[in-house]
């Protein structure tokens, strides 16, 4: 009797903590139950990579940092998180964050893949279902000690880069060469394993050059990587920076530093898929468009599922 009521009190004691604490892990359990029963919105835009024509630059952001790239005929696939939730998987399911937007293709409407590349070990870039997934048999360019997350299977090969260091990947359509780059940010996946890298890349195929920022806080490194350019396009991250401001950018710094690096296109990434900070659903996405100002044109993709296309 006395253990039952001291469970009671326990649970009771328990369900008031997670309800009214501000503490991080409170929060999260309050969040996830929150999310029980609510539907995913479909994206706003569908691609249709069949209709892609091989000669041209064309990519479709999928959702998150998630982009999809046909180069000039190599298909390569940027941070690919494609499934319902993000975080830990317990066998069972995966305890994590659901997602606010469904992505714009699941793994099985994807083509097959030349090319995987990976930033970093966060779950939102890093999610190991999807990775398992991926039609094809890609290639694989990770940051620095990362490559024991990733599945074997399908793989073609892996290879860690850390910063300065660059790789050519012959794929069954042709070349492309990748370079790690540095940016501000941090590597760990579960906290402890802070020995894990992270990274920016620039991607080169034919004298074109793209430059993926990855994760990245405001930094000036981005006027150093001007010397890999000119670059058609910079994927740049533009959320999760309230209050993580120490570790992510804001819209305003991310169109600073693709300008400094001389970037053409500017491709707006990590924002409206995942409830990861405070900043309203919609406010990266307007400050991004606020800071272009009178280059608005460069703006190359605003909502999931978009697809845009740079002719040969």
């Amino acid at each position: 009797m006395f253990l039952a009521q001291g469970l009671l009190v326990a649970g009771v004691g328990a369900g008031a903590w997670t309800a009214m604490s501000s503490n991080w892990y409170a929060r999260f359990f309050r969040e996830r139950f929150n999310e029980l029963g609510r539907d995913i919105p479909v994206a706003p835009h569908r691609p249709d990579p069949s209709r892609w024509n091989d000669r041209d630059l064309t990519f479709a952001w999928l959702g998150h940092a998630s982009i999809l790239v046909n180069f000039h005929g190599v298909r390569i696939l940027l941070d690919p998180v494609l499934f319902p939730r993000i975080g830990v998987n317990l066998g069972l399911g995966t305890l994590g964050p659901q997602r606010l937007t469904a992505p714009a293709l699941t793994v099985d409407q994807l083509p097959e893949i030349d090319l995987v590349l990976v930033t970093h070990a966060h779950f939102d870039h890093l999610d190991t279902r999807t990775l398992g997934s991926i039609p094809g048999k890609p290639f694989a360019v990770m940051a620095a000690d990362t490559a024991d997350l990733l599945p074997r299977k399908n793989y073609a090969g892996v290879k860690e880069l850390r910063w300065g260091e660059a790789t050519t990947v012959d794929t069954p359509r042709g070349g492309v060469t990748v370079r790690a780059i540095e940016v501000k940010h941090w590597g760990a996946r579960i906290r402890r394993d802070t020995w894990r890298g992270y990274a920016g890349f620039v991607v080169e195929r034919d004298g074109k050059k793209l430059l993926f920022g990855g994760d990245t806080a405001d930094t000036a490194l981005f006027a150093e990587h001007r010397r890999w350019g000119p670059y058609e396009a910079a994927f740049m991250p533009v959320g999760a920076y309230d209050p993580w401001i120490r570790n992510h950018c804001t819209p305003e710094q991310a169109v600073s530093m693709a300008n400094a690096a001389r970037a053409g296109r500017f491709v707006p990434l990590h924002h409206q898929t995942f409830r990861l900070s405070n900043e309203p659903f919609r406010e990266p996405i307007e400050r991004t468009q606020a800071a272009l100002g009178s280059e608005l044109d460069r703006l190359a993709l605003s909502d999931i599922g978009q697809t845009f296309v740079v002719k040969a």
